[in-house]
């Protein structure tokens, strides 16, 4: 069996969590304050998975990594000037004006439809990564309509590791309660990994892996399709979490009985 993978990373850019975040309300739905000059990122959860893809086409020889994002392109020029120089990777963007008030199912037609229009993209060894979670909305369930779009059955959900065994089976740990994890035997592709937070660190930034993704990322977002999201959702309003401080000194407690008046406390919300 070949051991030499497809590997389509799904990724969505988010302002940088640093800054000051505040939702408002539009004439076309909910949206953030200043949301296009705010600084963007790569969602984390994705760069995890971006960085797990890219270790294991290093280490399977005739792998290919494409990076799929669906956002404006001004952002996506802005992020992809950092992400570039830390992993090797094709980019397919779509020009979509995704927030973290999009709704998952149109977004996930829009990544499905840009993961079927790659030219050289072989179904049959493919491994269709992204980020369990987001630190946008959240929704948690883009990756799998994605997969369901492209009629991947083999799903796994909260993934840390993936290993390659010598038959060319996968053996992935799922993050499961308790902080432990549900070991899963996978024959191979097509499968779609919605990853955690693995256990790779965030990779050195190469001038070199940058100059050479850059050759191809900039004639990418010249050419990037429009993307049309649907307005599925409706909300009554948005607002920022409300914010509750009240601290007082305490003297010769016991530990015990600190933590029982603190869990008094929080039982009462």
């Amino acid at each position: 069996m070949s051991n030499a993978y497809h590997i389509v990373v799904c990724a969505g850019i988010v302002p940088d969590p640093l800054q000051t975040l505040e939702p408002i309300t539009t004439a076309t739905g909910p949206a953030l304050k200043n949301e296009m000059m705010l600084p963007a990122v790569l969602d984390p959860w994705a760069g995890h998975a971006l960085y797990e893809a890219a270790n294991l086409a290093a280490h399977a020889s005739g792998s290919k990594v494409w990076l799929v994002s669906a956002a404006p392109k001004a952002k996506l020029q802005q992020v992809m000037m950092n992400v570039a120089q830390k992993a090797s990777f094709e980019l397919v963007p779509v020009d979509a004006p995704a927030n973290g008030f999009t709704d998952a199912h149109s977004i996930a037609k829009i990544l499905a439809d840009a993961i079927q229009s790659i030219t050289g993209l072989d179904p049959s060894r493919m491994l269709l990564f992204g980020g369990w979670e987001s630190a946008a909305r959240g929704a948690g369930v883009t990756m799998q309509l994605v997969g369901e779009r492209l009629g991947i059955i083999d799903q796994f959900q909260g993934v840390d590791q993936l290993t390659i065994q010598p038959d060319g089976c996968f053996e992935i740990l799922e993050r499961i309660e308790g902080g432990q994890h549900l070991a899963s035997a996978c024959q191979g592709p097509p499968a779609l990994l919605g990853w955690a937070t693995g256990n790779l660190p965030e990779p050195k930034n190469s001038p070199q892996v940058g100059m050479a993704n850059m050759r191809t990322v900039m004639p990418a977002l010249q050419k990037a399709k429009p993307g049309t999201l649907s307005q599925n959702l409706r909300y009554l309003a948005v607002t920022p979490p409300g914010r509750q401080r009240q601290t007082r000194v305490v003297k010769e407690r016991l530990p015990d009985e600190i933590a029982a008046e603190l869990a008094a406390w929080i039982k009462q919300d």
